[in-house]
């Protein structure tokens, strides 16, 4: 899925998006070469740093013109995976799992999800934007016979670990978690963790604070 992640700093690893989507809206405006003094100052970055990211990647600059944008758009999407498109399967097709499944996005970033699992009758069989839903009981046999490695977790608090084990048992190495909970799971399962609740919160939070300071105190009425 990911060509060289291992030897690459976790934090360094997850700003190369950021550089990807900034080399596209550069190629966009038809910007042949771009610097990483440049980057940096875009996305408000330390130039070293960005220098450091890009050469985790292999990518190669020239001095004082800097590096293509066309080449270096290539390199790091190949060194993200993007390139190669990762299959993987969802567990969960709730509401937060249907609109994953209906996400271009997703497959343009190097992730294909072929097939959803739930275990409510009701939505077993069904097409979820052109993706079946199937018995959560023929994951582990699909997923080790289909060579599957990726896995996302959409399921509620009380299910996800034992969905979990269930992915780990066939063969799942990598899960994606959009619930709320610390998963328990053997060291060699890389586990990422969606977040979107601890998000929300620093989100509302931020929010609330700036309303805050906008918002004028009322005068006391004598």
């Amino acid at each position: 899925m990911i060509g060289h992640s291992a030897k690459i700093p976790l934090p360094s690893l997850k700003r190369l998006p950021g550089y990807v989507h900034f080399l596209r809206s550069l190629k966009c405006e038809g910007v042949a070469t771009v610097s990483t003094t440049a980057i940096g100052r875009a996305l408000r970055l330390d130039p070293t740093q960005v220098r450091k990211d890009l050469a985790c990647t292999g990518a190669e600059g020239r001095p004082r013109v800097g590096y293509r944008v066309d080449d270096l758009i290539v390199v790091l999407e190949e060194f993200l995976g993007w390139r190669n498109v990762s299959e993987a399967f969802l567990v969960g097709a709730g509401h937060l799992g249907s609109a994953l499944l209906g996400y271009e996005g997703l497959r343009n970033h190097g992730l294909d999800v072929i097939a959803a699992f739930d275990s409510h009758p009701a939505k077993v069989g069904q097409d979820v934007h052109g993706v079946k839903v199937l018995d959560i009981e023929r994951l582990p046999g699909l997923a080790r016979r289909m060579g599957v490695h990726i896995g996302v977790l959409t399921v509620p608090v009380d299910a996800a670990q034992e969905v979990a084990e269930r992915m780990v048992e066939g063969g799942i190495l990598s899960i994606w978690n959009f619930a709320p909970v610390s998963l328990q799971l053997p060291e060699k399962i890389f586990v990422q963790n969606g977040e979107l609740y601890a998000q929300l919160a620093v989100l509302l939070r931020r929010t609330e604070e700036a309303v805050s300071r906008k918002t004028p105190s009322t005068p006391e009425v004598a």
